[in-house]
């Protein structure tokens, strides 16, 4: 069964301040990272999520930092959260711990 794209739209900024909450990370990484702890329910690519993170740094909920990468020596362009993503992130939470246990309670009644 594949996940309705509507369905998911929400989710992606929130997931987006969650990975960097964890850790500075590329843009590839963060695709790769979704996918494989989605097993691939949620399936991300990078051309859909670039715009995105260009629209969260113009609302400075994350910034960018060009470093080199230890594994790789390669330049990649790393994401961190700020303050006010680091704050949305943590009020996003919580909203979406309130909507999926509203959700499940009515989706169970049915």
């Amino acid at each position: 069964m594949t996940l309705s794209q509507e369905l998911a739209r929400g989710t992606v900024m929130p997931i987006v301040l969650a990975l960097l909450h964890e850790q500075p990370m590329y843009g590839y990484e963060l695709v790769k990272t979704v996918n494989d702890r989605t097993n691939g329910v949620l399936q991300w690519k990078e051309g859909t999520l670039y715009p995105l993170l260009h629209k969260m740094q113009g609302q400075r909920l994350i910034k960018a930092k060009w470093q080199t990468a230890e594994d790789t020596g390669k330049n990649r362009k790393y994401y961190f959260i700020t303050p006010k993503g680091e704050k949305l992130r943590s009020e996003t939470k919580s909203q979406w711990q309130q909507l999926s246990n509203a959700v499940n309670v009515l989706l169970a009644l049915s």
